[in-house]
């Protein structure tokens, strides 16, 4: 067990690698912005009496990409059952979505102020009329040029802490307090890293999870059992995708919808190649459906008086049996109530993860050098054409 509310079922070898608990002490005594926006002590740009005034707002449209959208789109979809608005995510191009004519607050959020997607989607959507929000970085760039023209308020965005990392500063909890959570009960890393279970739990994870890429297990499959994690999950992919995939290294993270891809992934995962470990990800859900109790079929006696959580459940259980029987890494996170703490000690507990793996690795977590060419080359084309 992690905490109350999230049981954590590690690896089966427990190979502990010691360089790790220098690392993580490091980690946990630096005073890293990353760091800093994990703790309760985060200072966040915007005021309270802004907070106060975007509250009033009933439909909400959010744009941006990657880390400045998955880690709140992450907190809507994760905790949707303790929200009474409206959030709409523009995050890709040519969505083409017909909104009804009513005033919105528009949220743009943008590390750099220069993202072209970000850009164009604001071009297409927003309106004068419509309250418009910028968050961006204090560096002189397109959206602040946009943002003199609608005369919008604008929300400093820390620049040292990247996209992928800033979930738990205002690009996360600026979106998380105007859909009526409290922002204060995410922060949990004061907790977590107070708490010896969990650091130890972290630390022979991560030992086990480098033992696997030297067995050449490079692809990370998530099993997902909870529709509403999607974009978590998504938000973790991204993390570990472009935190640790540089110089030829890296993790691949793949998302399976379980148990539907019981029925046409499942085979490969069983008996294909042995260069993936997978990750049960499941959680308590309270509105399972019970099943017709008129028409069960007396073949079928044994699903009387069970709902469907019951079935997916047993289906977890099988599915680890049979990994046990042939030998197929994994581990699995139970999550017990879906809360803004349980949330949070999620968030904390991927972070913390992944830098550890970037530091064991010897890779700079925090840049995507790549990415950034093909930026540069599309501008090229869009100029040349």
């Amino acid at each position: 067990m992690l905490t109350k509310n999230l049981t954590f079922e590690n690896f089966v070898n427990k190979k502990v690698n010691l360089k790790l608990k220098n690392y993580l002490k490091e980690l946990i005594s630096s005073k890293s912005e990353v760091m800093n926006s994990l703790s309760r002590g985060y200072k966040y740009s915007y005021t309270k009496k802004l907070i106060k005034k975007l509250k009033r707002y009933k439909d909400i449209r959010i744009f941006g990409m990657g880390g400045s959208s998955l880690g709140a789109m992450a907190i809507y979809d994760f905790l949707r059952h303790k929200i009474n608005k409206n959030f709409y995510f523009l995050t890709n191009l040519n969505q083409k979505i017909k909104f009804p004519k009513k005033k919105y607050l528009n949220l743009v959020i943008s590390k750099s102020g220069n993202t072209l997607e970000t850009i164009v989607n604001s071009n297409l959507y927003i309106k004068k009329n419509d309250k418009n929000v910028l968050v961006s970085d204090k560096k002189e760039s397109i959206l602040r040029e946009i943002s003199m023209k609608l005369k919008s308020d604008i929300i400093d965005h820390n620049n040292f802490i990247g996209g992928r990392y800033s979930v738990l500063s205002e690009v996360g909890m600026l979106p998380a307090e105007l859909m009526g959570l409290d922002s204060r009960k995410f922060k949990k890393f004061d907790n977590l890293v107070a708490n010896k279970k969990f650091l130890n739990s972290l630390i022979i994870n991560v030992s086990n999870i480098l033992e696997l890429i030297k067995k050449k297990k490079f692809n990370s499959v998530i099993l997902n059992y909870d529709e509403t994690a999607d974009n978590f999950l998504k938000w973790y992919q991204q993390l570990v995708a472009e935190s640790l995939g540089k110089k030829g290294n890296g993790i691949f993270p793949i998302i399976s919808n379980m148990p539907k891809d019981n029925h046409s992934l499942m085979q490969l995962y069983l008996d294909g190649q042995k260069n993936n470990f997978y990750t049960f990800f499941y959680t308590k859900d309270q509105n399972y459906q019970k099943l017709n109790q008129d028409i069960i079929p007396s073949s079928l006696k044994f699903l009387k008086n069970k709902n469907s959580g019951d079935i997916i459940h047993s289906k977890i259980l099988a599915t680890k049996k049979v990994f046990q029987k042939k030998k197929i890494p994994f581990r699995s996170f139970f999550i017990k109530s879906k809360n803004e703490e349980v949330l949070g000690e999620l968030f904390t507990y991927f972070i913390i993860e992944t830098i550890l793996l970037a530091k064991a690795l010897k890779i700079n977590p925090y840049d995507q050098p790549a990415v950034e060419l093909i930026k540069i080359e599309t501008k090229k084309i869009l100029k040349s054409s």
